[in-house]
């Protein structure tokens, strides 16, 4: 395919901002571009240069636009995209009065590639580029997500959830049928273009042993796989855990002795940890994902960024739709801030941005490809609008460098933010 320039401001990572001086993690040029070519990044450069060493390429300029990877969304309910902001309860009675009843629907193919077809309309439309999801027990949940993206040319994860207790008869299926069902998904979609196929329980509360073991034995047989579930999300949820599992050591210990903890296992939430999780958690590279709408949406709890990132724990960003209330990732990034400010750490602004693009790829495992404008990754790209609206502009106005012009879109943005996404390497 014919090469493309874009050409505006670029923002790229050499290193975690976590880890080194913000001068040192972060490479922005003023006057950048990045040349793409057959889906990926070929070069990011100085603008002059680059157009020079390459006369034949279509330009797109940006003008002052900000190109950067496009948005990693590392943990997501994309069956909850109709019930997003659901008013007033707690963890366990919000799943019982909003999610069962709508996800019950997915055994619709219909209504599935319905809401699936929505779902990346709206994570497009916020510069999301990957999602990591959960689908519904149904089959036809996992079939019409995957679709969808692969005729988006997306890079995604999805899988199908798991859950034989505690659930609505409509949605419960068998420790034997969870197997079965995963294992015929996974064998059609893992690896198929740009799709990834997650083992999936919902959380142990909704799995039997048995379940659990069927799944941990899932994963053995296919450690190429990633595995996501939840992870000591409310007090109260950690409380019935304890009764369900009477035996079990501490919450992770659920999900440890049935082969469910390991790299490439993904934790949603693990605000309420105890010491031996931590160590657990990190003595085996785990990801975690912090969901910071969804956790104060539902009164959850505040994440400790700050600890467990000085303790060398492998982080992501996520929305946690429809738990969480925004499908934006530069909400989510706001909302880590504030999180952060609230545990007495100011998140610097190339650190929010870094955890909403390479930091989640890391944590799925893809940060050699996808979450950061380097040559040789995939082309994800988001561009964004440093003056989106007139307050963002009146402030950005009187910033002194990057980080004072792109803080206020962070804070204020939303999709209006969003100039262009590229995926793949085709704009859409």
């Amino acid at each position: 395919m014919p090469a493309t320039l874009l050409l505006g401001q670029t923002l790229g990572f050499k290193a975690s901002p976590f880890d080194r001086p913000v001068d040192e993690a972060v490479e922005f040029n003023p006057s950048g571009a990045v040349l793409i070519q057959d889906g990926m990044i070929r070069a990011v450069g100085d603008r002059a240069q680059l157009q020079a060493s390459n006369p034949d390429a279509a330009n797109t300029d940006y003008g002052d636009g900000l190109i950067m990877a496009g948005f990693v969304d590392a943990h997501a309910h994309y069956p909850q995209t109709a019930m997003i902001a659901s008013w007033g309860k707690r963890l366990i009675d919000w799943l019982n009065s909003y999610t069962f009843p709508e996800e019950q629907r997915f055994d619709d193919p219909a209504y599935a590639a319905k809401i699936a077809t929505r779902y990346f309309d709206l994570t497009a439309q916020n510069g999301t580029t990957t999602i990591a999801s959960y689908c519904t027990i149904h089959p036809e949940s996992v079939t019409a997500f995957f679709t969808e993206a692969q005729k988006r040319g997306q890079r995604v994860v999805a899988g199908k959830t798991c859950m034989d207790r505690n659930a609505p008869e409509g949605l419960r299926d068998t420790a034997q049928s969870a197997y079965d069902d995963s294992k015929a998904l996974l064998s059609k979609w893992h690896g198929l273009d740009r799709l990834s196929y997650a083992i999936t329980p919902r959380f142990s509360p909704t799995s039997t042993p048995e379940q659990l073991d069927a799944m941990g034995a899932l994963w053995a047989e296919h450690p190429d796989c990633l595995m996501q579930t939840h992870l000591s999300e409310q007090t109260d949820e950690i409380a019935w855990v304890k009764k369900l599992f009477p035996d079990a050591r501490d919450y992770l210990d659920t999900y440890e002795r049935f082969g469910l903890l390991g790299r490439g296992g993904i934790y949603g939430h693990a605000i309420h940890l105890e010491p031996r999780e931590k160590d657990r958690l990190r003595d085996v590279d785990a990801a975690l994902i912090h969901c910071p709408t969804s956790n104060t949406f539902i009164g959850s709890g505040l994440f400790d960024m700050s600890g467990l990132m000085s303790d060398g724990h492998r982080i992501g960003l996520a929305t946690d739709t429809g738990g969480g209330s925004s499908f934006s990732m530069l909400r989510t990034m706001a909302a880590a801030y504030e999180i952060g400010q609230l545990r007495g750490t100011a998140l610097h602004p190339a650190q929010l941005l870094w955890l909403a693009t390479q930091g989640s790829a890391r944590a799925l495992g893809m940060d050699e490809k996808i979450g950061n404008l380097a040559t040789g990754h995939e082309a994800d790209i988001v561009v964004l609008n440093l003056n989106s609206t007139e307050a963002i502009s009146q402030r950005n106005a009187r910033a002194a460098d990057i980080w004072e012009s792109v803080f206020p879109t962070i804070m204020m943005g939303d999709d209006r933010a969003v100039q262009d996404v590229w995926i793949g390497g085709r704009q859409i």
